[in-house]
């Protein structure tokens, strides 16, 4: 597989969070509980932040990660990797007391998570006093995407910079138990990124639609919001109305990076002028060319390819939701 560094455009972004070891198992047959099952392995580099700024990166755009690696053989094959493709390293810090944090997945036959487990304590180190030492004023860029393997206090502090006017904010809530470290008030946040549960989690356990649950996140400050449903696509609610994506049909060889690919295109769109609307729809065909792929980032990612498979599949369909 190629690293080579792609072209870059004017567009600068921060990916902020989990930069981690991936162990995917893929189960030969039906999981049983209580015993060892037979799977095939595979191994990569992970984390939401870090899959976020390796595809913005092969896509053509100026990114930073900001995250925590151990001092360990994962911690400098995993900067290594993300320097060989042109993403700026400096304000990741390599620390001795910490390992490299690992994520380690068990997929079904069908290539659908099953359970995962996710070792990120190295993650609380990235404290807003961190921020501020390595994101001068100057160097705050028009973009930042967060995810929420950061600390609660960190959380509020890249929403208090976005309140204060210092860019745009994008945040993914990652999980149910990580979501609830944002607070109540979501102001400051432009484009949240959540799914169904995990939605629920911040809504205090609401069971309303798809489509209510955005709007209720709108309601306690977003901008706009993207609820995904998996196989159902996503509901994107806005100030100008809510719209649902319908995911294509598409058998998965892995579905564990389409969430990251969703997030991914759309801020590319976004950040090439494009509505929130359509720069949805560009993150929902990236998501589906990634659920066809074993792999968390398509090694023939490009801007020009993207533009290729959009050519030739077309963007996916998007419906106005009435109001609720």
């Amino acid at each position: 597989m190629t690293t080579s560094s792609p072209a870059r455009s004017n567009g600068r972004i921060a990916c902020i969070g989990g930069a981690v070891m991936n162990r995917k198992y893929r189960a030969g047959g039906a999981i049983l509980a209580g015993t060892s099952n037979p799977a095939s392995m595979h191994t990569s580099f992970g984390g939401v932040a870090r899959n976020v700024a390796e595809t913005l990166a092969r896509l053509g755009l100026d990114v930073s990660l900001i995250s925590v690696l151990g001092e360990d053989a994962p911690g400098r094959a995993l900067r290594d990797y993300m320097v060989r493709l042109g993403v700026d390293m400096h304000a990741t810090r390599t620390l001795p007391s910490v390992p490299t944090a690992d994520y380690a997945a068990v997929l079904t036959e069908r290539g659908e998570l099953h359970v995962a487990m996710a070792a990120m304590d190295a993650f609380d180190a990235i404290t807003p006093g961190h921020l501020e030492t390595v994101w001068p004023e100057a160097a705050t860029p028009p973009w930042t995407f967060a995810d929420c393997n950061l600390p609660a206090p960190t959380l509020d502090a890249l929403m208090r910079r976005s309140r204060a006017g210092t860019g745009s904010l994008a945040v993914d809530t990652v999980s149910v138990p990580k979501a609830v470290r944002l607070p109540g008030d979501l102001s400051g946040i432009d484009l949240l990124f959540t799914n169904m549960g995990e939605a629920r989690a911040l809504l205090d356990g609401s069971d309303e639609p798809p489509h209510r649950l955005a709007g209720a996140l709108r309601g306690r400050g977003v901008n706009a919001v993207v609820v995904t449903m998996g196989a159902d696509g996503h509901v994107l609610d806005t100030p100008h109305g809510r719209f649902h994506t319908p995911a294509a049909i598409t058998e998965p060889a892995d579905v564990t990076g389409a969430g990251d690919a969703l997030i991914s295109g759309t801020l590319f769109g976004l950040m090439h002028g494009r509505s929130i609307v359509d720069a949805s729809r560009i993150g929902a065909l990236l998501a589906r060319l990634t659920i066809g792929s074993k792999l968390d980032v398509l090694p023939e990612l490009s801007a020009a390819w993207l533009g290729a498979q959009a050519s030739r599949l077309g963007l996916p369909a998007t419906r106005k939701l009435g109001n609720p």
